[in-house]
């Protein structure tokens, strides 16, 4: 698949999006992420991308002339499934929303910056609206980061032990069971006693009732839903 990010500052996404599971992924050629600074389809002499919001509200707005040039040059080369904004409007984002997305060919992420951008841009543009959460950051650089590392993680082949992404916490809806690992006693705290069995069935039995029982505990608002 292929992510197209644009932003304002590039320079907030080169580690991110260049290191661990997203950089194995993009050599091993399952993944594509391009970066593209929105000022270089701003056309003013100063590549000014933002300006004063009309009615004299604080802040600065991202104009839509550039934003509109860069997207539809990109529309131009290939076809999008999704143009999605990282905006404290959206829906909030969760594994569902990676699974399905892990799907697509095509996506572009615009992040959200300064004010806000110009609604012209949400209107006639973006596709889905998504928010990582109930608070503010300076950019969406940060967002569109976490929103692309958990695509890409789940793409068949990104990480090596595949069944090891299909057992990750929000994936049935649970959170994940405690895990554990040598040695199998450590300042008297003994493993659970079943881990070291053998018998795979009651694991299995435990591991469901554990990441019941966590859930319930730590985040019941999961189980309503």
């Amino acid at each position: 698949m292929r992510i197209d990010i644009l932003t304002v500052v590039p320079e907030l996404l080169a580690s991110p999006l260049n290191e661990s599971i997203i950089k194995r992924a993009c050599d091993k050629g399952l993944a594509e992420i391009m970066v593209h600074n929105i000022r270089d389809w701003a056309e003013e002499k100063h590549r000014q991308v933002d300006d004063y919001p009309f009615g004299g509200e604080a802040g600065m707005v991202l104009k839509p002339e550039p934003v509109f040039r860069c997207i539809e040059e990109l529309k131009g080369q290939r076809p999008y499934d999704e143009v999605i904004y990282t905006s404290p409007d959206g829906e909030v984002y969760n594994q569902q929303h990676a699974n399905r997305l892990s799907t697509l060919e095509n996506i572009i992420i615009l992040c959200g910056h300064y004010k806000g951008l110009d609604h012209r841009i949400r209107e006639h543009l973006i596709t889905r609206e998504i928010s990582i959460g109930d608070y503010v950051l300076t950019g969406g650089e940060l967002a569109a980061a976490v929103i692309a590392d958990s695509i890409i993680r789940i793409i068949p082949g990104a990480i090596g032990d595949e069944a090891s992404a299909l057992t990750d916490s929000f994936q049935d809806g649970l959170l994940a069971p405690p895990v554990y690992t040598r040695p199998a006693e450590f300042n008297g705290w003994r493993v659970p006693d079943v881990l070291l069995s053998g018998n795979f069935a009651e694991i299995e039995k435990w591991r469901e009732s554990q990441a019941l029982a966590r859930t319930r505990e730590l985040r019941p608002d999961l189980l309503e839903e």
